[in-house]
């Protein structure tokens, strides 16, 4: 009988435990949307937000980063609906930057306390020569031999505020590149946010 009642009692504590990490994870979880919440909020509310000119033409292959200093077409209320809100940040929480990603689409704006230098590794040598310069030059290709109409070959914008950067935006990404990118950019700017605070 007292073998029974161990069992039991060890059982109901394994039980509460379960119980217990998943209310952590809940409230982790809470925490998350609502700090994404908050940041949409601020991001609605501020004013003379910079955007990236979406150019209708794949861009050229560029040595460095783009120049592109105008501003872009407000997306519209069906593309803000239809997009993810993603929130990027480091290991240790801090926030880097906000991703809007669409059906086919990606718009990276960096957090607004964060000054991202074109010229600070790994972001020219990385993200835009190895990541999106590649994408590019792959959908280049296929379009060459038939295969990708030339509508459809990946395209990507940098707003530029002097050497800041304001917005990436990328266009014609399957979900694979989606997930590609959202990974080589948070990897990328937490680089640059770690060197920036070693460099200060």
């Amino acid at each position: 009988m007292m073998s029974q009642d161990a069992d039991r009692v060890k059982r109901l504590v394994a039980f509460k435990e379960k119980l217990a990490k998943e209310i952590e994870e809940l409230k982790a979880e809470l925490d998350e949307t609502q700090s994404t919440l908050d940041i949409v909020n601020s991001m609605l509310l501020e004013k003379g937000f910079k955007r990236a000119e979406v150019s209708k033409e794949p861009a050229e292959k560029e040595a460095g980063p783009p120049e592109e200093k105008a501003m872009a077409p407000e997306l519209s209320p069906e593309q803000e609906t239809a997009a993810e809100v993603v929130p990027l940040k480091t290991s240790s929480g801090e926030l880097l930057a906000i991703l809007h990603i669409g059906r086919d689409s990606l718009h990276a704006f960096p957090a607004a306390d964060k000054d991202f230098n074109v010229n600070t590794p790994p972001f020219s040598q990385f993200l835009v020569e190895r990541v999106l310069v590649k994408m590019q030059e792959r959908d280049g290709e296929l379009a060459r031999a038939g295969q990708l109409a030339a509508d459809k070959i990946f395209s990507y914008n940098i707003a530029r505020e002097g050497d800041l950067v304001r917005e990436i935006y990328v266009k014609n990404a399957d979900a694979d590149r989606l997930r590609e990118l959202r990974s080589s950019i948070r990897w990328t700017l937490e680089k640059m946010h770690e060197k920036t605070k070693t460099e200060s």
